[in-house]
C-alpha cells in the first residue's frame, strides 16, 4: 500500500521531470516558512490531527516557488523543514530530559528503586536515531537511484523527526 506522502512524492517527481533541474539552486532561493506547518499544529484538535500537519511547510514552500517541484526545490523546501523539525527535536528532548533529571533526583531522595527516567530517554534516543536513518535509507532504496530517491529520503527523515518530536511532546504535555 502506498501512503498519501509516498504517492505525493510521486506526482512531485513526475511534475519535475516535466520542469527539468534548477542549476545553482540553494537552500536560501526557496520561501521557506514554518508558519504553515506550526498553524496546522497549534490548530491540531489530536494526535492524527498534529501527524496530519508534517510537511505543510515544505508543501507551501514547494507551492510558492516555480521551482518548488523540481527535484531540487523539492528537496531544498523538504530539507529546510526537517531542519526546523530537528531543532524543535532538539529544543523537547532537552527540555524533556531535564524534567526527568528532575524526576530521578526526586527517586533518589527518595530511596526508591523505581528505574531512572533519564538513562532510559537517553537509551530511547539513541536507539532511535540509527532506526530512523535505517528506515529512511531502505526508503530511499526503493527508488533504486533514481531522482526521487533525494526527496524521499529527505521526506522520510523529516517525517520520522517530525513523529519523534510529537512522541517527546506528549512526554511533556505539549502533545
Amino acid at each position: 500500500m502506498i501512503s498519501v506522502y509516498l504517492r505525493a512524492v510521486l506526482a512531485a517527481v513526475g511534475i519535475a521531470a516535466i520542469g527539468g533541474p534548477v542549476v545553482g539552486q540553494s537552500d536560501g532561493d526557496m520561501l521557506f516558512s514554518p508558519e504553515a506547518t506550526q498553524s496546522c499544529l497549534d490548530r491540531a484538535a489530536d494526535e492524527p490531527a498534529r501527524r496530519a500537519c508534517i510537511g505543510a511547510g515544505a508543501n507551501a514552500c514547494m507551492e510558492g516557488d516555480a521551482e518548488g517541484f523540481t527535484t531540487i526545490g523539492m528537496m531544498s523546501c523538504i530539507n529546510q523543514e526537517l531542519d526546523w523539525w530537528d531543532d524543535r527535536l532538539n529544543a523537547r528532548y532537552t527540555a524533556l530530559m531535564a524534567e526527568e533529571k528532575a524526576s530521578d533526583a526526586e527517586l533518589d531522595k527518595l530511596g526508591s528503586s523505581a528505574p531512572r527516567l533519564a538513562p532510559a530517554l537517553r537509551a530511547m534516543q539513541r536507539a532511535w536515531i540509527p532506526y530512523r536513518d535505517a528506515a529512511c535509507e531502505y526508503e530511499q532504496a526503493q527508488w533504486g537511484g533514481g531522482s526521487g530517491s533525494g526527496p524521499a529520503v529527505l521526506g522520510c527523515h523529516m517525517r520520522m523527526t517530525a513523529e519523534q518530536v510529537l512522541h517527546l511532546e506528549g512526554f511533556l504535555g505539549d502533545g
